[in-house]
């Protein structure tokens, strides 16, 4: 899926404060006073080598970028609102350079959804299903005399019984349109059917919508049929359809209506009446918590009437596993049903129940759910109660799925989160190079315009930076072994001395000229040794803390 344009504003790789080491409450003129001395720092033609010229180019651009977007307020409370990203939306040259934050996120908001609208002939959502039925009542369920008269040695006679596949998608025509065509293809012993739909949705409000649906096929044939949806209250809502089916032994006309109710935040109710075929009324309460799913259904129709009654229990573990188990019965018989649910992989959902009823027999039901795919295996295994079938379709997939999971699935998964993280790896240390060059290249530009500083505070005995870090500190017996995580920012520092000081604001000093975030996602800290009026001092400070040298506080005392 698509990441949102929201979620895009979050990958902000530069900050424009950051750059020009202003407040972002600062003035105009404290805009203009840093841009100036950047801009002199970094002209191109205060360089005549060709490759640190070009290296002032780009840096000249990045400053005079920011410098053009924070003097702006129109674009500087976009900047402030949506970051660096906000600003590439399309449409922002033609709306009216409106002043406030609200008025800025209300425009921003209609063009977000005027681009979501460009997005949405780039959507679908399609959704499949395919079911694969399995009789293997061979197993269990043949006689001596008939298994010594078998071909092929006795050996059980397992087949595919019947299939179905049914696939559907979503096309989207307005924000408040869509259009869904889906088909099936049915076979059982031999004989089958398909059938097509079309349905249009509309969204009429924030409480309701509409939708309208064509079917054709070879079985029951042409279908037209009518659904609505209304919020009745915030608690509330009310659904309603109406079909006819034009069979060949003349129109079946069908309708329903379902009431459901919030009884309060974890449990729903819900009333059904049918009419039709099968006319029914239907009563069912749901309760749906964190660790729980519960249901308990009765009906009462022609020609099925039951009651029915599930629970689900689910782990909070990585693997969401949950199991589950059902009790129904009614005027068909009776059934009980048993299974467990594991997430395999980041995608995949697989799923084993096991249903033992009278008269329907065992049968094991497999289902793997991938994406918006979904794969069912019922096998039924035989049409009695025989406990050695219950056992090996309880028993059976357990093992098998406990194998499975230890030579194939958990060798995969590792194998992907490994494959995962290299390249995060590779992505993270290609970007600090990246920036880590560009630090470089900002550092040399420096040197002649450092030298010209450093001789002016020496001639008044001002702010010396003898040496500067940045970085992740850790201990000193180990702080060799990991000398990549903190960088030398002693030139860069010096160069933003101005009249024996130096102000650092309250954003990322990774941002700063010269500077470079060497341990991306890990807390870092700016040391600083540095000189003034001959005396020695030393500070720590956080990576967002704002500093201000020199500082009495900072002053190193010497030993008596």
């Amino acid at each position: 899926m698509a990441a949102s344009i929201e979620d895009e504003f979050q990958c902000n790789t530069q900050d424009y404060y950051s750059l020009l080491n202003v407040r972002k409450e600062a003035t105009l003129e404290e805009l203009k006073s840093s841009y100036r001395r950047l801009c002199m720092l970094y002209h191109p033609d205060k360089h005549r080598d060709p490759e640190l010229k070009r290296q002032a180019e780009q840096l000249f651009n990045q400053v005079h970028q920011a410098y053009e977007v924070l003097s702006d307020a129109h674009s500087r409370a976009i900047y402030d609102l949506f970051g660096k990203k906000g600003l590439e939306v399309e449409g922002w040259e033609v709306v009216e350079r409106k002043r406030t934050g609200a008025e800025i996120r209300e425009e921003y908001e209609r063009l977000q959804r005027e681009r979501d609208e460009r997005r949405l002939q780039q959507r679908t959502n399609p959704k499949g299903t395919i079911s694969v039925g399995v009789d293997a009542t061979d197993l269990f369920d043949r006689y001596d005399e008939d298994f010594e008269e078998m071909p092929g040695g006795g050996f059980p006679h397992i087949e595919i019984n019947k299939m179905h596949i049914s696939q559907s998608i979503e096309a989207p025509l307005t924000n408040t349109e869509t259009a869904m065509l889906s088909g099936s293809l049915s076979t059982r012993n031999g004989s089958g059917g398909g059938n097509i739909n079309m349905t249009v949705r509309r969204v009429m409000s924030a409480k309701g919508w509409g939708e309208v649906e064509f079917g054709a096929g070879d079985v029951l044939g042409p279908l037209v049929g009518l659904k609505v949806f209304r919020n009745i209250t915030p608690r509330c809502f009310l659904t309603a359809q109406c079909g006819l089916q034009f069979s060949p032994r003349g129109l079946r006309p069908s309708c329903s209506l379902m009431a459901a109710r919030h009884l309060d935040q974890n449990t729903m109710g819900y009333l059904q009446w049918r009419c039709g075929l099968n006319s029914a009324m239907t009563t069912s309460l749901v309760r749906d918590t964190k660790s729980s799913h519960f249901t308990l259904a009765l009906q009462l129709g022609v020609p099925h009437s039951y009651l029915m009654m599930s629970y689900q229990y689910k782990f909070q573990d990585e693997d969401q596993t949950k199991v589950k188990g059902s009790l129904k019965t009614g005027w068909f018989g009776t059934v009980v049903e048993y299974g467990a649910e594991r997430k395999i992989s980041r995608h995949s959902v697989l799923s084993a129940t096991v249903s033992v009823g009278v008269p329907q027999g065992v049968t094991l039901k497999i289902k793997l759910a991938r994406a918006s795919q979904t794969y069912l295996f019922p096998v039924h295994l035989t049409d009695q109660l025989l406990p050695s079938a219950v056992f090996y379709a309880t028993v059976g997939p357990l093992l098998v799925y406990m194998a499975i999971n230890r030579l194939i699935i958990i060798p995969y998964t590792k194998a992907q989160k490994e494959q995962e993280l290299e390249l995060q790896r590779k992505s993270s240390a290609t970007d600090i190079a990246k920036k880590k060059q560009e630090a470089e290249s900002a550092v040399l530009l420096m040197q002649e315009s450092v030298r010209r500083i450093i001789e002016a505070e020496e001639s008044r005995m001002g702010l010396i930076i003898l040496n500067a870090w940045y970085g992740t500190f850790v201990s000193d017996t180990s702080q060799k072994q990991d000398k990549a995580k903190v960088i030398d920012v002693t030139v860069p520092l010096q160069c933003l001395v101005k009249d024996s000081k130096l102000i650092l604001t309250e954003a990322s000093k990774a941002g700063l000229p010269g500077f470079y975030d060497p341990c991306v996602g890990e807390e870092k800290s700016l040391k600083l040794l540095y000189q003034f009026r001959g005396v020695m001092h030393q500070v720590i400070s956080a990576d967002t803390e704002p500093l201000r040298i020199p500082k009495q506080t900072h002053r190193i005392e010497s030993e008596s």
